[in-house]
This record gives structure tokens, C-alpha cells and sequence, in this order.
């Protein structure tokens, strides 16, 4: 018996395991360096790798992706209210770059490994920057934006290496209607159905 799960179901799925993936590397990412790098002044978060791929994928869904990272990243560090704020509102700018992918192609972005590391870049940078415009509406001075900007410089380069990655491996950074689409495709033309 060969049973399919409908479009709803399989998008349902997709960001559940996105989401799962999102939560267990932060845990693992922030107690490890609570642990063996207490006081450093850098940061490491994979909420901006995932929230990219998700956009890809699904667009304004990466929005919960987005928040899901800003949520555990405070909460474990057992941030103020002021700072689930910052974090949250913050990586939502992120999204300011939905339309520019749908004028652009998402394709295109994909197939263009110049277009795909600046597409990671601004998806860091925008919620770096939210971060700090939040940060400064909150009562920091102007310079928060750019102590958040320095503080996630690695994450920047994770951000890049992680969507470079996702870029090469089939239907991983590509919009899933149009992959599922593709993947139908091909089997039809396997089949000789076509």
C-alpha cells in the first residue's frame, strides 16, 4: 500500500524537522560554549542558517524559525524580557528580504553561488541589525548595533558556509513547490508516463 501524505502534511513536517534541527543545535551550540568559553565575547547561532534555508523553502514560514531561534537563544541563557524582545523582533527583519528573493528568483539565487552567499550574508546582517535597532528603541545607546554585529561575526560565517552547503545538495535550499513539481517530473518521465 503505498500511502502519500498531502502538500499540507509534507510543509508541516518539513518545518517541524527544521524547527526540531534549529532547537537541538542551539541547545547543544550555547551549553557547550557556556561551558568550555564562559565570557567570550563572540557568539555562535545557527537560527540565521536555518531561517534562511527555511525562507528558501517556504518563504514567511522562516518567520517561526526565526522567533524559535530568538526564544531558545534567550531562554536558555535565561534572558530578561528586554532581550526576548531584541532577539525576537529582531531576527523578524530577516523577512524585509522575502520580496527582494521573489523579484529576484529564488532559482536563480540558488544557482548563482555568488547570489547565494550575499543572499546568507543579508539574512544575518538584517537580523543583526534588527537586533540592534530594537535594541536602541529599548533605551541602548547607537552603538548596540554595532556590538551586535560584532558579537555574531562568526555566526556570519557559519550563516554563509551552512546555506553554501544546503545550495549544493538537491531540493535542500530550493522552494518546495517547485521541487516536489520537479521531482514529479522526472519520475513521469522515468516511467515513460510523458
Amino acid at each position: 500500500m503505498d500511502r502519500q501524505i498531502s502538500f499540507g502534511q509534507y510543509k508541516l513536517i518539513d518545518n517541524a524537522l527544521f524547527a526540531g534541527m534549529l532547537v537541538i543545535s542551539e541547545i547543544i551550540i550555547i551549553t557547550a560554549s557556556s561551558r568550555w568559553f564562559p565570557g567570550q565575547l563572540y557568539t555562535v547561532s545557527v537560527t540565521a542558517a536555518i531561517t534562511a534555508i527555511v525562507m528558501m523553502r517556504w518563504g514567511c514560514t522562516s518567520a517561526f524559525h526565526a522567533a524559535l531561534g530568538a526564544l531558545v537563544y534567550v531562554g536558555i541563557q535565561k534572558g530578561s524580557p528586554g532581550q526576548f524582545l531584541i532577539y525576537i523582533i529582531g531576527n523578524e527583519a530577516a523577512l524585509l528580504l522575502i520580496p527582494v528573493v521573489r523579484l529576484a528568483g529564488k532559482k536563480k539565487i540558488r544557482e548563482n553561488v555568488v547570489l547565494t552567499m550575499v543572499y546568507a550574508l543579508s539574512v544575518q546582517l538584517l537580523m543583526q541589525l534588527g537586533r540592534g535597532i530594537v535594541s536602541v528603541v529599548l533605551g541602548s545607546d547607537a552603538g548596540a548595533i554595532l556590538k551586535f554585529i560584532t558579537m555574531d561575526a562568526l555566526s556570519l560565517l557559519f550563516t554563509i558556509l551552512i546555506v553554501y552547503v544546503a545550495s549544493r545538495l538537491d531540493g535542500v535550499f530550493e522552494d518546495q513547490k517547485s521541487y516536489l513539481l520537479r521531482i514529479q517530473k522526472e519520475k513521469e518521465l522515468e516511467n515513460g508516463d510523458i
